[in-house]
């Protein structure tokens, strides 16, 4: 493979990977408008849920309202019968007749509106559950994108003979070694100065007379008599 060919290689490679990191990017982003929109959509689903409630609790007075006049009225009536007022108790009938009929329907309207009350509770409580799971996982993938980023980085400076990093320990390598080998050159120093100033200071000693070189036999046999006694 020629040089160029290597360097279009390279090139692709990197418009891949810049292209790759656009796409992971868009994807987040898609993602938070998404978690976003979610967010938005709950509101209007608590909002409407809440006017359902009021709905509801106003049907479920009614009910009770219609139930007490039917209560009320019945003893109305019986009480009409008892006097023997038929013309009376049918009115009064009749006025039973009509609350019986608006319970009906507004028992049938607060039983339709406990029904929807409680599905648009569970799918308002079910989205939350699935949007707060969505948070947390997209939380955590943008954590990891962000350590992995960092590692990435590192490895990039460190990894290779030619990084900065390798080029700094090879650099420090070398300092150790010289300052080695200077602490080797000053301490043979040393020693050799040691070793001629002692030679010196000998041949000073013997040209003065103060020190002689070695004993005679003589000077040995004279101290082997004087040892011995005699």
């Amino acid at each position: 493979m020629s040089i160029w060919a290597k360097v279009a290689t390279a090139v692709r490679g990197g418009v891949s990977e810049a292209g790759e990191a656009i796409v992971d990017n868009q994807v987040l982003r898609i993602l938070d408008q998404e978690i976003r929109d979610a967010d938005n959509d709950i509101g209007k689903s608590k909002d409407a849920l809440t006017g359902i409630i009021a709905k509801r609790k106003l049907a479920d007075k009614k009910v009770e309202s219609l139930k007490s006049s039917l209560t009320e009225y019945e003893g109305y009536a019986m009480q009409a019968l008892d006097k023997g007022d038929e013309t009376l108790a049918t009115e009064i009938a009749e006025k039973i007749a009509g609350f019986e009929t608006e319970l009906l329907a507004e028992d049938g309207l607060a039983t339709s509106f406990a029904g929807s009350e409680s599905q648009l509770r569970k799918a308002v409580s079910q989205t939350e559950a699935n949007l707060k799971r969505l948070k947390q996982q997209v939380d955590t993938v943008k954590a990891t994108e962000k350590v992995q980023k960092a590692q990435a980085a590192v490895a990039a400076r460190h990894s290779g003979a030619g990084s900065s990093m390798r080029s700094a320990l090879d650099s420090l390598d070398k300092l150790k070694n010289k300052q080695a080998e200077r602490a080797a050159r000053f301490e043979a120093a040393s020693e050799l100065a040691g070793s001629t100033e002692e030679v010196s200071l000998d041949d000073k000693l013997k040209a003065a007379g103060i020190v002689g070189g070695g004993a005679s036999g003589g000077d040995v046999l004279a101290r082997l008599k004087a040892k011995r006694g005699g």
